[in-house]
């Protein structure tokens, strides 16, 4: 296992759709084992493959919050085949986008159908805080970031914030 660096905002990768899976081959096994790697490094609760610069529909996710105990899930091609009326806020932030964090709403509960390292189709239904981080990283799929549900005032001044600190670090 490998961990991998991080893309960060303002990297035009974050808004790139990612692609299908297809197959279930060794090298995605290997991506999602480096993805979890990563994200266990970084530390985080969920990754999307192109938060490391992978245009495939690959997550993983660990909301396991007990102190040691890791529960480590990984979604292939997920999709929300159900949410709920009733909303949650949470606090989110983003591996991608360091040490900034922002009130999101979105359903509480969803259902949401995906192919697991086997190839077998699977369907869950989540509530709280990993329903939050599937919509979450299935919108890193989709090249739709957290900051996208906030304001476009706030919006604004993080991009700005780390286009001016990505032109710094480059120079």
């Amino acid at each position: 296992m490998t961990i991998r660096p991080l893309v960060i905002l303002p990297d035009a990768r974050l808004r790139l759709p990612s692609e299908p899976v297809g197959p279930v081959t060794k090298e995605i096994r290997t991506l999602a084992e480096d993805m979890l790697e990563t994200m266990y490094d970084a530390p985080g609760v969920g990754l999307a493959a192109i938060q490391i610069g992978v245009t495939k529909r690959v997550v993983t996710i660990d909301t396991s919050n007990e102190e040691g105990s890791r529960n480590p899930q990984v979604f292939l091609d997920p999709e929300i085949v159900w949410a709920s009326e009733e909303t949650r806020v949470y606090d989110e932030g983003c591996l991608s986008i360091p040490e900034v964090y922002g009130e999101v709403a979105r359903p509480d509960k969803v259902r949401v159908r995906f192919r697991d390292l086997d190839g077998a189709v699977q369907e869950i239904e989540a509530a709280g805080l990993l329903a939050t981080c599937i919509q979450h990283e299935i919108d890193h799929l989709n090249g739709v970031l957290f900051i996208d549900h906030l304001s476009k005032l706030k919006r604004d001044r993080i991009v700005k914030k780390f286009t001016k600190a990505a032109k710094r670090d480059a120079a």
